[in-house]
């Protein structure tokens, strides 16, 4: 069976690398290559919607990003146990009218053995906000290791 290094159970160090792995998934907006860290029966709770499984989760994700233009994220480490880590984090985009937001949320993270995601509960909260008051500039994909992160940003 394949496996997803870092595996449960966690210790600070291998959380914070399985949270920065996340991290450049989501940033290379790539439905497939997201998809892939989570279990066929995975189980999602993102705003009002609640995927089931694989395939669906890359359906969301199609549908995310194809309305979110232009997305940055960052997440955080917040806490971690054996086989759970909870992250914080905020990311930015644009809709298509060339309107910015800045979203802000938690997520609660749950592995198996093999370090599959089984369980994703996210609550997200939306605040548009100005172009000039974007903080996330980078080219798109994955953040540079010398961009501030949430903490040095004040976030």
């Amino acid at each position: 069976m394949d496996t997803k290094p870092p595996l449960p159970p966690f210790t600070r160090e291998s959380a914070v690398l399985k949270v920065r792995l996340a991290e450049d998934a989501w940033n290379s907006r790539d439905p497939a290559r997201v998809a892939q860290v989570y279990t066929e029966d995975t189980r999602w709770r993102n705003r009002a919607e609640f995927p089931a499984g694989r395939q669906q989760v890359r359906e969301f994700l199609q549908r995310k990003w194809a309305r979110e233009l232009d997305y940055r994220l960052i997440k955080e480490l917040w806490a971690h146990d054996a086989n759970r880590i909870a992250v914080r984090f905020a990311y930015e985009f644009r809709d298509d009218s060339g309107h910015w937001f800045r979203s802000y949320g938690n997520e609660n993270w749950e592995f198996d053995e093999h370090g599959f995601m089984t369980r994703r509960f996210a609550s997200i909260n939306d605040l548009p906000i100005a172009e000039g008051d974007r903080q996330f500039h980078w080219p798109l994909g994955r953040r540079p290791d010398d961009h501030p992160g949430l903490s040095d940003l004040g976030l």
